[in-house]
C-alpha cells in the first residue's frame, strides 16, 4: 500500500461534502483482502485529555475498512483522565458514549480538536491497518464477569503540543493496549486543511487559562506525553 497516495486521496474525500453512508472506492489492499466484519454490533471511540489541561474534539470524519465514510458532527463530551498529571496513567477509559459509534473498523480518521492549554485549533489524521483490526476481532485472553472482553472501545488522549496517544480499553483497572497506527500526523496553524473551517477563533481563548499560569515553574508543555 502506498501511504501517501491512500492518504491523499483519503484526505480528498473527508474534505468532500456529502452524507455518511456513502460507499467510496478508496480502500488499502489489507481492507480489500478479507471480512472484517465485528463480532459485536459497533466499536466506539472518545476523546480525553490530562488533569486541568482542557482540550475539545470538534469534528470527527472516519472511513472504515468498507470504504463507508461516517461523518460526526456532534460529539461525546471530551473528557479529563484524573489521574494523568505528569504523564498519561496506565489505564485510560474515556465517558459514556452516546454518539461516537461505527459498526466496521476504522480504515482511517481524521478530527479537529482545540487545546485551550495551547490556544489553538489541530488537525490530527490517523491511517490504521490489520494489526489494529485483527486486535478489534479477538477476543482478549482474560473474561469480565463471566463475558468476553472485546477491544471495541478506542481512546485518543489529546495533550500539549499537539501529542496525540491511542489506545484500546480494558477492563478492571487492566492497563490499556496502545493502538499502532500505519501513520498518525497532526497539523496546526496555516497547515489546516479540513478543520481550517473548525477552527476556533483567536479571540475564544483569551478568557481561558493558560497551561503556563496554571503551572508556573514548570517547563511548558509540563509533563512527559510522547
Amino acid at each position: 500500500m502506498k501511504i501517501p497516495t491512500l492518504l491523499m486521496s483519503l484526505l480528498a474525500l473527508t474534505a468532500a461534502g456529502c452524507n455518511s453512508g456513502k460507499t467510496y472506492p478508496v480502500q488499502s489492499k489489507q481492507a480489500a483482502s478479507a471480512d472484517w466484519t465485528l463480532p459485536y454490533e459497533y466499536w466506539s471511540f472518545s476523546f480525553v485529555t490530562p488533569k486541568d489541561v482542557w482540550s475539545e474534539a470538534t469534528h470527527v470524519r472516519i472511513i472504515d475498512t468498507d470504504g463507508y465514510r461516517y461523518i460526526f458532527n456532534t460529539l461525546d463530551q471530551t473528557s479529563h483522565v484524573r489521574d494523568s498529571i505528569d504523564k498519561w496513567s496506565s489505564a485510560i477509559h474515556g465517558p459514556s458514549i452516546n454518539f461516537n459509534k461505527a459498526k466496521k473498523p476504522p480504515q482511517y480518521i481524521v478530527f479537529c480538536w482545540d487545546s485551550y492549554a495551547d490556544r489553538q485549533t489541530y488537525e490530527t489524521s490517523v491511517i490504521f491497518g490489520p494489526e489494529t483490526w485483527r486486535r478489534m476481532k479477538t477476543p482478549a485472553d482474560h473474561t469480565w464477569y463471566g463475558e468476553t472482553v472485546w477491544y471495541n472501545r478506542m481512546v485518543f488522549g489529546l495533550s500539549p503540543g499537539g501529542k496525540v496517544k491511542i489506545w484500546f480499553s480494558d477492563v478492571e483497572g487492566r492497563p490499556s493496549l496502545p493502538v499502532k497506527p500505519i501513520k498518525l500526523r497532526t497539523l496546526s496553524g496555516k497547515d489546516l486543511t479540513l478543520c481550517k473551517d473548525y477552527a476556533t477563533p483567536a479571540e475564544d481563548y483569551k478568557k481561558v487559562i493558560s497551561v503556563e499560569e496554571i503551572n508556573k515553574g514548570k517547563t511548558y508543555p509540563y509533563g512527559n506525553w510522547d
